[in-house]
């Protein structure tokens, strides 16, 4: 009895073994599969080479340094002062240009936010502290840090926001305005994305299982 039992789960174990080679393909464990997807994920890639096409600047900020992507070159009108050559409050009126009016703020309560709030309305080159110090639009998520401190602490660290390239150095992180938009940051509603069993079906009969 004990030879049949004996018997018995080594055939069960072979079998195990069997389908698991043939469902992982080359793989004979879950170790070996992670193990092997994991090294062609960007091979040897620094986040500066994924990034070619994109002008990254270094910051630091306590004790991180991380590169991000610059602003001022991807701001289809910067500079900004080629338009603004005046005060904005000089410049509002019916024969002004209407380049930016259509904008509607959806940020905060409008007795606590305007314009005004982020933008230096005497040099437009500029954007504004709520102190009224001068901050570089590549540095804007400094504005942000001003109200979403928590979320800032946490963009530094890694925790919050995308990571380009993912952490291999040198690290490079998308900045707040890469993913919101600073004058609506709410992300919309959408549907969650429905299973399709017909795909998944073709799929697995394409992959022979």
């Amino acid at each position: 009895m004990k030879n049949r039992t004996l018997i018995y789960s080594v055939v069960v174990l072979l079998g195990v073994s069997l389908f698991s080679c043939k469902g992982e393909e080359e793989y004979h464990s879950i170790s070996d599969k992670i193990e092997g997807e994991s090294k062609p994920y960007h091979g040897a890639l620094t986040s500066e080479q994924l990034l070619a096409d994109t002008e990254l600047i270094e910051i630091t900020e306590g004790e991180h340094t991380f590169l991000i992507p610059e602003r001022k070159g991807q701001i289809k009108s910067f500079a900004c002062i080629e338009c603004h050559s005046k005060p904005v409050s000089q410049m509002i009126g019916k024969d002004a240009p209407k380049a930016h009016w259509d904008i509607k703020v959806n940020h905060a309560n409008s007795d606590a936010m305007n314009c005004a709030t982020c933008h230096n309305g005497e040099d437009m080159n500029q954007l504004n502290t709520l102190t009224g110090k001068n901050i570089d639009f590549n540095l804007s998520y400094k504005l942000c840090s001003q109200c979403h401190s928590s979320q800032f602490e946490d963009w530094k660290g890694g925790a919050h926001g995308k990571k380009v390239a993912g952490w291999a150095p040198p690290r490079a992180s998308n900045t707040c305005v890469n993913c919101h938009n600073p004058h609506s940051p709410s992300f919309e509603k959408r549907w969650p994305v429905q299973f399709n069993t017909k795909t998944a079906i073709e799929r697995n009969e394409g992959l022979g299982h």
